[in-house]
């Protein structure tokens, strides 16, 4: 795909300062999502490494004291808020147990108290070991997610400030084709974002840039939903640099720019009888008609719900283990028919064991 170009001056050139901005979310995102990922790790962290430790020696207690509650948020994330009283080996013990896990549960839970036969200090109960794989699994994503938004978020806004400061310094400057993926118009200043990834080096970078009042980005042609524009990479710099439509951002003079810009006026005016160069700014693309919208949401309904069956059915029937807790918390959430045919599965391979989370008796332990 080809789009109309210009031609600029063979020799070193300057843009003008303040081409590449900084997007406002980067100021105040970044430090938000990462404290949110740090208080998530030390509020969960600790209560994770300590359930570790008691699963590799648990001890069931029948008779402690068992206060407290679980808060289901969002359909799925669940909170569970206990206090332990127990006694052990003559010593009285009182602990504050809160784990949070991902859960379709619905209804009550039943859980019991857990030590570590080791430690007898270290407490919790027996559904925080159920979904131990399930809490450092979720623990783990959100750290990922948010911490790992965070640092990309610092990273990004660190090569903008490269990138700045590459620009003050003259560099060949090479024109190139962009997509514009965003457009907003505030205060008649244009805030565009753009993406090389229709020239050759195509490295799919997004850059943001704000227009001063009154000018437009030069508009050559489109690619599927979204306008393509002309930017110039300055000399090696990590992101192009979105052109306006006099040329005003490059420093040289008005012949110059007269010349850089007359291919493209006299093929707008003999093509389409165009005056100007830019052309107006389309409204913001149109996404996915509904209908394409609904059968796309219905494939990955049906991929996801073909995944969990698969994976659920080689848990109940494959699985090296049957303490495996997405396995557990797929089989709690079967149907009855199907969770007993699932735990009858399990329990032919593990019924010499305690019986798993979704599994178990009135006990909390033997087979139902």
């Amino acid at each position: 795909m080809t789009f109309p170009n210009i031609t600029l001056p063979a020799r070193a050139l300057t843009i003008k300062r303040g081409v590449i901005s900084t997007p406002l979310a980067y100021y105040f995102s970044t430090p938000i999502l990462l404290v949110i990922a740090v208080f998530m790790v030390m509020t969960e962290g600790p209560g994770i490494l300590r359930d570790y430790k008691i699963s590799q020696n648990p001890l069931f207690l029948q008779n402690a004291d068992i206060n407290g509650k679980c808060t289901t948020r969002k359909a799925v994330f669940t909170t569970c808020e206990v206090d332990l009283t127990y006694d052990y080996d003559g010593q009285r013990y009182e602990k504050d147990v809160e784990v949070m896990f991902v859960d379709f549960h619905t209804g009550d839970y039943e859980t019991g108290a857990v030590i570590s036969a080791d430690q007898p200090d270290l407490a919790t109960i027996s559904l925080g070991l159920d979904m131990l794989w399930n809490r450092i699994i979720t623990l783990f994503a959100f750290a990922i997610l948010l911490g790992g938004g965070s640092l990309a978020m610092i990273f990004l806004a660190l090569r903008i400030l490269w990138v700045r400061a590459q620009l003050r310094h003259p560099a060949l400057l090479t024109p190139i084709p962009v997509e514009i993926t965003a457009i907003d118009n505030k205060r008649k200043r244009l805030s565009v974002t753009y993406a090389d990834r229709l020239s050759e080096r195509k490295t799919k970078r997004v850059a943001y840039t704000r227009f001063e009042a009154g000018q437009e980005p030069i508009i050559v042609g489109d690619a599927g939903n979204n306008a393509v524009a002309l930017a110039v990479w300055h000399g090696n710099t990590a992101l192009p640099v979105l052109l306006d439509d006099r040329l005003e951002r490059i420093d040289m003079s008005d012949q110059e720019r007269a010349d850089a810009l007359a291919p493209l006026l006299a093929a707008a005016a003999s093509s389409a009888g165009q005056p100007a160069v830019a052309r107006p700014i389309a409204s913001p693309p149109k996404g996915m008609s509904l209908a394409r919208r609904i059968g796309l949401f219905l494939i990955v309904l049906l991929l996801l719900v073909a995944g969990i069956f698969g994976y659920w059915l080689w848990y109940v029937t494959s699985a090296p283990s049957q303490y495996n807790s997405p396995g557990m918390d797929i089989n709690n959430m079967m149907p009855e028919a199907i969770n007993r045919w699932g735990c009858s599965q399990l329990q032919k391979r593990f019924g010499d064991g305690p019986a798993p989370f979704g599994c178990t008796a009135a006990d909390y332990q033997s087979w139902k």
